[in-house]
């Protein structure tokens, strides 16, 4: 059974078959809204395809793909190789944080700079997993058969902000700081789901190449920790940290003008331009 991967159109979602995109026939806006129904990616498994188009006719205009989502959970310093790069200690509980979904921004998006409040915006390639079921108390050996999805985000960061603050949320929820997609591949579309590939490139070169295997909470840890507090629901996405190679550790933060591309194993690019704020250059 070949697995999905979802991306969201104005005409709603649509699978990606090669070079095309089958548009089908559901009635949800995104990839969150129709995990939330409880069913997974059966619904979109039976839908009828209504039309094909090119991948690339759609592939510039689409939208965030789970844009409904009802929770985005994030964490800090769960790479080996960002660790060592800082000389930080590797912690013994996970550093988590919720951003604010007004933050969630879409494939393709430009990005407008705060310079008014940040001059250290920085991009963080991230592999982030949706649930596919509801999640309380969830023992990492089972925390597989919960997780539907995967995708790629850009858990864009305003350093200065989480110096002065000392608010993770604050400091990633500035509007468009959540870019996600650009397409939501169904789990079982991945080879190895603890050995995913990320890399994030800035202007065409590469500063960030690892895998979610270098992580130093593994996704079942990561996962069952989170739901020990809070319940998971279908939809709701969980990134997993950045791995070494931020603008915070080469001391270059994003302006005007750049393109950040996240790519992670078997999804859809994730491209976000940046630009300053009107009247500024």
């Amino acid at each position: 059974m070949t697995a999905l991967n979802l991306v969201a159109t104005r005409d709603g979602l649509a699978h990606v078959d090669g070079a095309d995109a089958v548009l089908l026939d559901l009635p949800h806006g995104d990839v969150a809204e129709l995990l939330a129904e409880g069913e997974g990616f059966a619904p979109a498994r039976a839908a009828k395809e209504l039309r094909r188009v090119p991948l690339a006719d759609v592939q510039g205009d689409l939208l965030a793909p789970l844009a409904r989502t009802r929770a985005i959970w994030g964490v800090g310093l769960n790479y080996h190789s960002k660790a060592e790069l800082t000389g930080r200690p590797v912690p013994e509980e996970p550093i988590l944080f919720l951003r604010a979904l007004s933050a969630v921004s879409a494939p393709g998006a430009e990005i407008e700079l705060p310079q008014d409040r940040s001059g250290q915006v920085d991009y963080e390639a991230e592999v982030a997993f949706v649930v596919g079921r509801r999640m309380s108390c969830v023992r990492p050996e089972r925390v597989w058969e919960h997780i539907a999805a995967v995708t790629a985000a850009n858990d864009m960061t305003a350093r200065d902000v989480m110096v002065a603050t000392g608010t993770p949320s604050l400091a990633k929820s500035f509007p468009g700081f959540g870019a996600l997609g650009a397409s939501v591949l169904e789990l079982a579309g991945v080879p190895d789901p603890g050995d995913i590939a990320v890399r994030a490139t800035v202007n065409g070169v590469v500063h960030q190449d690892s895998t979610t295997a270098e992580l130093i909470f593994p996704v079942p840890d990561l996962i069952s920790r989170i739901s020990r507090f809070a319940v998971l629901e279908p939809g709701d996405v969980v990134l997993t940290g950045t791995p070494a190679g931020t603008g915070q550790d080469r001391k270059v933060f994003l302006g005007a003008g750049d393109e950040v591309e996240i790519a992670v194993a078997g999804v859809l690019p994730l491209r976000t331009r940046y630009r300053a704020a009107p009247g500024r250059s």
